[in-house]
């Protein structure tokens, strides 16, 4: 707009300079008056400044000089056509810079578009990243969540921590974990599963548990106790009340090269008693035949586990349990600095399976635990369960559980006390935990 009104200024100027000048046709002569003075100014300018039309080196070339024989300069007007001509420069120069302008504008706004595309580009090619990586974290996660676990049991106490567990599963009520049961009976059927890899966890005794970790080069790993000792000694009668009290004594059992033999000498042997010399243990093949032998024995002792102590009470009101190994181990640790425990049962994981889903393992334990807690605090309807699952009859699980021993022992504890253990089996046999005691890796610590 500046630029406008300079032009029309400059418009204005050329044509006053045309009309006074030349009056239209030819050259106005100066009064006589004025003779020898300045040179001649022609009207002022808009701006109410003189405009000069005398040649200067701003307007060179836009009049003649000539010669009116007085000696004084007199300016020529401008030759014909010199007004269109300057019109015609000014706006030539005033479209040039306005197309420069625009030129200018333009350009400006393509730098700008290509910026914003730019940025619209990185914008989303970032959006597509976040995109992408979160379709595989959901990925990820609902492979996790597909997981399936196979969980191995025996029938006995070990099974019947897990039985709120397995109701959950068969209701299809656990919350972040997906499991499937098997229960077995007997013991020789639990190592082919887990070497073979159709079973991913599985609850058995704690020495076996040691076995496989070597025979497989340490493939797997316990990740927590699940119970305790369940051997007791007990007689048909009143005569024993301590550990010394068995010293003479014939004691019937079952387990000869295996926990209840290492168990029962470990007690014996603590106590001042040699099992070769100072009793007479009658090994059997089967709890049965150990029961029926006590019963024929009016002096007679036995050591059975749980839950058979409790079925064979119920056949046998005057059968008596009189020690519990479990608190005469515990008695004997008193004053360590990492304790053992007599044990009967662990749970393993295979290793290749905990790697690739650990987040799974992790549910399942931290369910196992609350199924654990509820078994022991909720008897009658966990009897319930563990006669459903044929692990024990209802009625022998209402009195059995309490003395079963069921727990949930994890992290430094569950390595203390297992480790300890072990060191006791492998002191009186190396067969016995393998032929080696396990590594660091055999006890599976979360950081939580």
């Amino acid at each position: 707009m500046k630029r406008k009104c300079i032009v029309a200024f400059i418009m204005a100027a050329i044509m006053a300079m045309a009309l006074f000048g030349c009056g239209g046709t030819g050259n106005v002569p100066e009064p006589a008056g004025n003779a020898g003075k300045e040179s001649q100014v022609d009207a002022p300018s808009a701006s109410g400044e003189a405009v000069v039309t005398a040649d200067s080196p701003d307007n060179a070339g836009s009049g003649e000089k000539a010669d009116d024989g007085k000696g004084d300069a007199v300016v020529a007007p401008a030759p014909a056509g010199s007004t269109e001509e300057a019109k015609d420069n000014v706006g030539e120069k005033e479209s040039g810079e306005t197309a420069k302008e625009d030129d200018a504008s333009e350009k400006g706004e393509g730098e700008d578009d290509v910026a914003d595309e730019s940025g619209n580009e990185d914008a989303e090619s970032e959006k597509n990243e976040d995109e992408d990586a979160a379709a595989d974290e959901n990925e990820n996660e609902d492979e996790e969540d597909a997981v399936e676990i196979r969980v191995l049991a025996m029938k006995g106490p070990t099974a019947m921590g897990m039985v709120r567990l397995m109701d959950l599963a068969e209701k299809d009520e656990l919350e972040d974990v997906s499991c499937t049961f098997q229960i077995v009976s007997a013991v020789d059927e639990v190592a082919p599963l887990l070497v073979k890899g159709e079973v991913d966890i599985a609850a058995l005794p704690a020495n076996l548990a040691a076995v496989l970790y070597n025979n497989t080069s340490g493939g797997l790993a316990v990740t927590n106790i699940n119970t305790l000792g369940i051997l007791y000694i007990v007689e048909n009668g009143d005569s024993v009340q301590t550990v010394e009290d068995l010293k003479g004594r014939t004691i019937y059992a079952s387990g000869k090269g295996a926990t209840p033999e290492y168990a029962l000498n470990y007690v014996l042997s603590e106590n001042g008693i040699d099992p070769d010399k100072d009793v007479t243990i009658e090994w059997k093949s089967e709890h049965a035949e150990c029961l029926a032998a006590l019963l024929s024995d009016e002096s007679g002792i036995a050591m059975l586990p749980q839950p058979f102590v409790t079925t064979a009470q119920m056949k046998e009101e005057g059968l008596r349990t009189v020690l519990d190994l479990t608190e005469e181990w515990e008695k004997l640790q008193e004053g360590q600095d990492t304790p053992s425990a007599l044990l009967t049962g662990v749970t393993v994981v295979r290793k290749e399976f905990l790697e690739a889903h650990p987040d799974a393992v992790d549910a399942f334990l931290s369910a196992y635990a609350e199924s654990v807690d509820y078994v022991n605090s909720n008897v009658d309807e966990a009897a319930a369960l563990v006669g459903k699952y044929d692990i024990v009859p209802e009625a022998v699980a209402k009195k059995a559980i309490p003395a079963c021993n069921i727990v949930f022992i994890d992290g430094d504890a569950m390595r203390d006390r297992l480790s300890g253990y072990l060191s006791v089996l492998y002191g009186q046999n190396e067969k016995a935990v393998g032929g080696a005691l396990p590594e660091d890796d055999f006890y599976y610590v979360p950081e939580w």
